[in-house]
């Protein structure tokens, strides 16, 4: 079946970089665009960055643009979030998915935690 397994989260201090990593099995992860959702306590998932199968283009959130970088190795099945410049409010958990069709939808991971504080 589908699984995502969200690695990489941990605590660090404003301005300090973290590297996430998704392991991704039961699908043809090498098809579908990849997404990274970012959920603070006590809010909503929020899309972050998304990447393209083969992986030359991505999208990125306003707030995270020039700080993130989405990244994707397709014969590992592994998505990657490289993320520098820290700040307090990118404190929440991580979670990676697949872009499906309406109405379509692949269970969720667990998810990393991040947080970013002095």
């Amino acid at each position: 079946q589908v699984r995502f397994v969200e690695s990489g989260g941990g605590l660090v201090q404003p301005g300090g970089s973290l590297s996430l990593s998704c392991a991704a099995s039961g699908f043809e992860f090498y098809s579908r665009s990849m997404d990274w959702y970012h959920q603070a306590p006590g809010k909503d998932r929020d899309l972050v960055a998304r990447i393209v199968p083969g992986g030359d283009r991505a999208w990125y959130e306003n707030s995270v643009k020039g700080r993130f970088t989405i990244s994707r190795d397709d014969s590992k099945r592994m998505l990657y979030l490289q993320m520098n410049s820290l700040k307090p409010e990118d404190t929440g958990a991580y979670y990676c998915n697949a872009v499906l069709p309406a109405g379509q939808d692949y269970p969720w991971g667990q998810g990393t935690q991040v947080t970013v504080t002095s």
